[in-house]
């Protein structure tokens, strides 16, 4: 059966949202289910919740980024920087993975 997922619903129980506390309850019942006990503890402990594709723009990554040595390679085909005993086909840069 197809579905038109455009059309305005129309199911009393789509148009009825959930109040915050029965989100959390359920959360919480599934959690106790699928968590030991340290787990549920930190997470009641933790304050924030963040969602997937949240606004991470004022996290900052600190990141020390070192330049290619010379017995490493970039592979040409996955583009890994690889240590030259990987290096299987020169002609091409190809690591063993890719080759």
């Amino acid at each position: 059966m197809a579905v038109d997922y455009d059309a305005p619903r129309t199911r009393t129980e789509d148009l009825d949202p959930e109040s915050i506390e029965e989100v959390k309850a359920a959360h919480d019942r599934v959690a106790s289910r699928s968590r030991t006990h340290d787990d549920a503890v930190d997470a009641v402990e933790t304050d924030e919740f963040v969602l997937p594709g949240g606004d991470l723009s004022d996290e900052v990554l600190v990141l020390e980024v070192q330049p290619q040595r010379a017995d490493e390679f970039t592979c040409m085909g996955c583009f890994l920087v690889r240590h030259r005993s990987q290096l299987v086909d020169r002609e091409r840069g190809l690591c063993v993975d890719c080759a």
